[in-house]
């Protein structure tokens, strides 16, 4: 059962959390910001950011500059004076406070910019199947690219929204430019609406999240938070609180090499030894093909390969970082088995850490997550907390010192021509930012 299963709805009689404060607000009018999340969203997915892990760059791609350059004037178009782009493109601006209270908590919001560098992302024509009635979804630009109901039991829930997928050769960009456009939306909405009492407000766009690089250049002192919520994730109502901790490890296997001809008994061939290393990776167990859950795993993900030398990268996770140690040393120990033997073999190895499962930061601030689930149950959701398998930059912020957890976005099929969001998820998301900005003021002394 999920965590919020346990929480009622506002206006239960005996529910006792934040909602059910005197100052409790109806929801957002049906009239919604001027320029709704989705007719942004629509926008922003035109604009190639997939970003590039190979780039020494930052941002990584110039597409991300042309983008946050236009957050940071549509910022100012809607009153937000000091909206601004660093020389890293991270866009931060400040949503003026309203309260009359002097301690409200100043919270953030953050979204990236970049989309995967796994799948195409250039000339990406989106397109809204209005009203959708539950069937399967052909995108028109490739026959074998079908959103088939039966494989995506998330749609079932979403039978007569307005569903938008990409047209079948690229991503969508829903992760996470459902994300931005539902800050921009909610950003419009409470300029327009002084009348709604909240602290002040700190928003910041950044790039390269998908390449492990959000955070290199993020100035947490200089954002002034308590806290923020990045909006990167799944179905309405998902609060996520808990990621993987991940490392990498490169294993080097050195061997030795001579012209083919002339190599008996002498050449070691560095590749094969490579390749004897990954098949005794456990095969049933502690990969990404057989793991689910809280289950961690080890996963090779590239190969660098010669006679000589060749380098095999592998990423570790788990939920518990301690186990970590105990996939490395289990690598280490396959690694040396493989070179056993072998005259002239060697083999090296090196590990560096990626970033920490979020929680062992969140469980401290437990009104941070309080809030959030408040937050949710007065847009009328059911809160379900589960386990990212994966990262966010939340991951990185709140051992930064920003404790940072993830709301929904509505994002679906990540990293992949299938993915898709429901325009009527990204109003939800909209309408959860901005009574998150209420509660926080409420609570406040």
């Amino acid at each position: 059962m999920p965590e919020g299963d346990d929480l009622r709805r506002a206006g239960d009689a005996d529910y006792t959390g934040p909602s059910a404060s005197p100052d409790y607000h109806a929801p957002m009018p049906d009239s919604g910001p001027a320029t709704s999340a989705l007719e942004r969203f629509l926008r922003y997915v035109t604009i190639d950011t997939q970003a590039d892990e190979q780039s020494a760059t930052y941002p990584s791609t110039p597409g991300q500059l042309v983008l946050l350059n236009q957050l940071g004037e549509e910022l100012q178009a809607i009153g937000v004076v000091d909206a601004s782009i660093d020389a890293h493109g991270y866009v931060i601006a400040t949503i003026p406070a309203t309260t009359l209270k002097p301690n409200v908590p100043v919270i953030g919001f953050l979204a990236h910019v970049d989309t995967s560098p796994d799948m195409p992302g250039r000339g990406v024509k989106p397109i809204v199947h209005e009203n959708y009635d539950g069937s399967d979804i052909n995108l028109p630009d490739d026959p074998s690219a079908v959103l088939r109901a039966a494989e995506n039991p998330a749609l079932d829930p979403r039978i007569g929204d307005d569903i938008v997928t990409a047209s079948g050769t690229t991503l969508l960009g829903a992760d996470d430019k459902a994300g931005v456009a539902e800050i921009m939306a909610a950003a419009e909405y409470l300029m327009a609406h002084p009348e709604i009492r909240h602290g002040a407000i700190r928003i910041g766009f950044t790039p390269d999240e998908e390449v492990g690089r959000g955070t290199e250049h993020f100035d947490v002192a200089k954002f002034g938070a308590t806290c923020a919520y990045t909006l990167d994730g799944g179905s309405r109502g998902e609060l996520e609180l808990e990621s993987f901790s991940a490392d990498s490890m490169t294993v080097t296997f050195q061997g030795f090499n001579t012209h083919p001809g002339y190599a008996k008994g002498r050449m070691v061939n560095a590749i094969k030894l490579a390749s004897d290393f990954i098949m005794r990776l456990p095969a049933d167990v502690l990969s990404p093909e057989t793991t689910a859950g809280r289950e961690g795993y080890v996963h090779p993900l590239q190969v660098d390969a010669s006679v000589d030398r060749t380098t095999v990268t592998l990423l570790l996770r788990d939920f518990e970082t301690e186990k970590l140690v105990d996939q490395a040393e289990m690598i280490e120990r396959l690694a040396r088995q493989t070179v056993e033997g072998h005259r002239d073999a060697r083999v090296e190895v090196a590990v560096a850490e990626s970033y920490r499962n979020m929680r062992e930061v969140l469980d401290g601030h437990p009104e941070v997550v309080e809030r959030a689930k408040a937050a949710i149950h007065r847009a009328g959701l059911e809160v379900s907390t589960q386990p990212i398998r994966g990262g966010t930059d939340g991951s990185k912020l709140s051992f930064m010192g920003l404790p940072t957890p993830n709301l929904f976005a509505g994002e679906h099929n990540f990293h992949s021509r299938l993915e898709w969001v429901s325009a009527q998820d990204m109003d939800k998301a909209v309408e959860v930012i901005v009574e998150l900005c209420r509660i926080w003021e409420e609570s406040a002394e």
